[in-house]
């Protein structure tokens, strides 16, 4: 059995990662302290991998993996999970598609073995995509177009990237939904559900040596697919404009400014860049003690919220995010206006060591709090994966965190945090002129 690395002893919490004969990675995250594990089926695809022309066809199939096998009724592995307590759902981002389980070790097998079955044998009729098709189309009208907010988020998505899939709404465009087939399912399937190209994430009370048994005896007996191309999409120009997209709804009752860029994820940054970024968005906006909220929440008082953020983990470039709503006469200008000044005084003078120091301890020990919950740390490692990283990065990650300099974060800001280079998105209630 090949495998990358081989199996040795593990401590209690050690990490393990090996690979299936048919391709299929497998990362187990032992964790005794309850008797509960979590599998995470991840596969590399998601709607930034879809054709032209088919938006919404990896969110579709996503739904469509929960109907019958050759071997399983539609539905039976929601009421097997639902039988013993335990709890299942699914998701589809733009780099990758998910399914979970979170049950009792002894159940695990089972549950291995209908994520296995459905990898392989699923069974489409063209009622299948009709009934999930239409969901979809529902779905779309009351979570995007029935919201102003998601409506305007669609459209600076579509503004601020010009070229990367990244500007397609992972739920599809509607005109393009409506069209999608059997054909295009099957066709879909047959690419990218295939062990070699799907990451099997296993945290909780089990052993690495029970877990890679299980997996052989049932991941392991599905047949691997065709080897797939890099996945090289469109480039991203260099962007010289500053856009805005504003969008006026009677349903809007607070007003909010939101201010995008196009910065490099942990799969393209430079060494220390992405971790730079990290730190800039926890300093500039990562809570209460960050100097967006202690600016314009605290001591100015012109806002009800105000924050940052940054989205590490894509395969591609992704985004640097800052943001805010006004309180009392405030305007959404004033607000940027404010959140631009501490953007620039940042690039012009950095930070301190003490401040970042802090930013630090905040941001790791976050994390560190959050590698408490299993299905966390399954996310975690499936979604660093799935984006081309591996289990050293997320493993060296806090030390990569630690290292970073004053110097860093002074420079990814006055680099990439660039007003004449951003995208901002405005909300406004609509009133009678």
């Amino acid at each position: 059995m090949a495998t990358a690395p081989a199996l040795a002893a593990t401590d209690d919490g050690k990490v393990t990662d090996f690979v299936l004969d048919n391709g299929m990675e497998v990362v187990v995250i032992p964790d005794h302290r309850a008797p509960i594990v979590t599998q995470m089926v991840w596969y590399k695809t998601g709607s930034a991998d879809e054709s032209p022309g088919k938006s919404g066809i990896a969110h579709l199939f996503e739904r469509l993996m929960f109907k019958a096998t050759t071997n399983l009724a539609a539905g039976e592995l929601g009421r097997a999970v639902s039988a013993i307590g335990g709890s299942m759902n699914a998701f589809t981002s733009y780099d990758y598609t998910a399914f979970h389980e979170t049950v009792a070790p002894w159940a695990l097998e089972p549950m291995m073995s209908f994520e296995a079955d459905r990898m392989f044998n699923l069974m489409l009729t063209d009622d299948d995509i009709k009934t999930e098709r239409d969901v979809i189309l529902e779905e779309r009208r009351s979570r995007i177009d029935n919201n102003p907010q998601a409506v305007l988020d669609e459209e600076v998505d579509a503004t601020l990237w010009q070229n990367q899939p990244y500007r397609i709404p992972v739920i599809g465009w509607m005109q393009e939904v409506e069209k999608l087939n059997w054909a295009d399912a099957v066709a879909f399937y047959a690419t990218y559900y295939r062990p070699n190209n799907a990451v099997l994430v296993v945290a909780g009370d089990v052993e690495p040596e029970t877990v890679k048994a299980l997996a052989e005896k049932t991941y392991g007996k599905v047949p691997r697919g065709p080897d797939l191309p890099p996945r090289v999409r469109p480039v991203e120009p260099e962007q010289n404009t500053r856009r805005t997209v504003t969008l006026s709804d009677a349903r809007v009752s607070v007003p909010s400014f939101s201010t995008q860029w196009v910065v490099p994820s942990y799969h393209t940054a430079e060494p220390g860049e992405a971790e730079a970024l990290d730190l800039l968005a926890e300093i500039l906006g990562g809570g209460n003690r960050s100097r967006l909220y202690q600016q314009l929440v605290v001591k100015e008082g012109i806002a009800t919220e105000a924050g940052a953020y940054f989205r590490g983990t894509m395969l591609d470039a992704t985004r640097f995010t800052i943001y805010g709503s006004p309180r009392g006469d405030a305007k959404p200008a004033d607000l940027e206006a404010a959140a631009d000044a501490e953007v620039a005084r940042i690039a012009r003078d950095g930070v301190s060591s003490d401040e970042l120091d802090k930013a630090k301890d905040r941001y790791v020990r976050s994390v560190s709090f959050a590698r408490d919950e299993q299905p966390y740390m399954a996310y975690l490692y499936g979604s660093t994966l799935a984006t081309g990283r591996n289990v050293k990065d997320v493993e060296e990650w806090p030390d990569r965190i630690r290292k970073v300099t004053a110097d860093q974060v002074k420079a990814a800001a006055a680099r990439y945090l660039v007003p004449d280079h951003s995208t901002t998105g405005y909300l406004f209630p609509k009133t009678e002129n």
